[in-house]
């Protein structure tokens, strides 16, 4: 039986019916990424509840009607998800792969049906024209296959872990995690409910978690992957904002400090200075540890280093050694080292114990405070091909000079 899609999962919708070529399978394609959806095309699922969704694109816009014509077709336009890049999938209870998509509401059908279903056009483009009264056959041009092509996390994947002979995983969570399943726009549900999921998978198979906050209120970093909309960095600038931030750690922690798979709260993620001033952060940094301190003597409590070139690799050493259980974490970027295209593997771990290694040992002090490097992007290596031996062997010349 195939299980219920989740949100930021990767979809492929293909088509069975073809009135011009009479094929038993299309694919869809985004004309020049803001045109008509046509006749496989990769959606991310943006998940509303267990029936009802918006389709994200490759191109980043959402699918939705095109309400500036015929307000049937299909186009693939919007920047940001509404009522009209809403869909909703009803699946045969015989065969749950096979599906019809149910038009947005304000949508009727030629015959005045309000929400029709969406069926393939003889030009192969898509519009929300069908009654969806056939059956489920190949010859039905509004029955889909919908195939699912991942997620972000599985219980095979810490089954994985467990078997080549890792410990631990560092899970990124966004600030919107403490209102689910009511998160604010443009947030979608489905993250707690996945956290919970890796956390009981943890457990069975005896693997320690580190929570990272990897999206703060506002964006520590005007980053993507800090849920900055713009590239705007507001995160910090007022005591509310560090409040709302705290009260995050307080929920994550509380939640979770009762599973024996808890083994750090990580407080934020990258902070970027000079956006992100010391003393705002430190002031942070007290509050989140006393939040953490609430519910775990024995959770470590992570704090990222800032970047940017004001930041200082060792200016955070002060303040976490007189904080128990603190630890400073350290991400290098080596991919970005233009010296490095096109090396080979064993460069590169030459590399790894001599030149990074040499920056690890200027932090690891023995009256300074334990170092986590939680981050080392190094994979621009002949195609990115490695084998798991050689990422345990350059994990682990780091990890020995700990």
């Amino acid at each position: 039986m195939m299980k219920e899609m989740e949100d930021g999962e990767t979809m492929i919708l293909l088509f069975f019916y073809s009135q011009i070529s009479g094929r038993l399978q299309g694919e869809y394609q985004v004309t020049n990424g803001y045109g008509p959806l046509v006749a496989p095309q990769v959606m991310k699922l943006w998940r509303i509840n267990e029936t009802t969704f918006n389709f994200r694109a490759s191109t980043g816009r959402f699918v939705g009607l095109n309400t500036t014509e015929n307000g049937k077709d299909i186009v693939v336009e919007a920047e940001e998800p509404d009522v009209t890049e809403t869909f909703q999938i009803q699946r045969n209870p015989d065969d749950l792969n096979r599906v019809r998509i149910k038009a947005p509401m304000g949508c009727s059908s030629r015959s005045g049906q309000e929400f029709p279903v969406l069926m393939v056009k003889e030009d192969e483009s898509v519009s929300a024209d069908d009654e969806g009264n056939g059956g489920w056959g190949d010859d039905d041009p509004s029955v889909f296959l919908l195939t699912i092509t991942g997620t972000l996390q599985v219980e095979d994947d810490f089954k994985f872990i467990k078997e080549n002979g890792l410990n631990a995983v560092r899970i990124p969570v966004g600030w919107w995690i403490a209102s689910d399943p009511s998160p604010p726009k443009p947030y979608v549900p489905g993250s707690l409910q996945a956290l919970d999921n890796a956390f009981s998978w943890a457990e069975k198979y005896d693997i320690k978690i580190i929570v990272d906050l990897h999206g703060a209120p506002g964006s520590q970093n005007g980053a993507e992957h800090s849920s900055s909309r713009d590239g705007s960095q507001e995160w910090g600038q007022t005591d509310d904002n560090i409040k709302q931030t705290v009260n995050v750690i307080d929920f994550l922690t509380a939640r979770y400090t009762n599973s024996s798979s808890l083994y750090a709260m990580e407080l934020i993620n990258e902070p970027m200075s000079p956006g992100v001033s010391l003393d705002n952060l430190t002031k942070y940094y007290q509050a989140g540890y006393d939040a953490v301190r609430k519910y775990s003597q024995t959770a470590y409590v992570v704090m990222s280093n800032r970047l940017g070139l004001s930041a200082e690799p060792t200016e955070l050493f002060g303040f976490a050694n007189g904080l128990m259980g603190s630890v400073i974490d350290v991400h290098y970027y080596p991919y970005y080292n233009p010296t490095l295209n096109n090396v080979t593997v064993d460069q590169y771990i030459e590399y790894i114990n001599n030149d990074q290694a040499e920056q690890v040992k200027q932090l690891t002090t023995s009256n300074g405070p334990p170092i986590f490097v939680g981050k080392l992007l190094f994979y621009k290596v002949h195609y990115h091909v490695y084998t798991l031996t050689t990422l345990k062997f350059i994990a682990g010349s780091l990890i020995s000079l700990l």
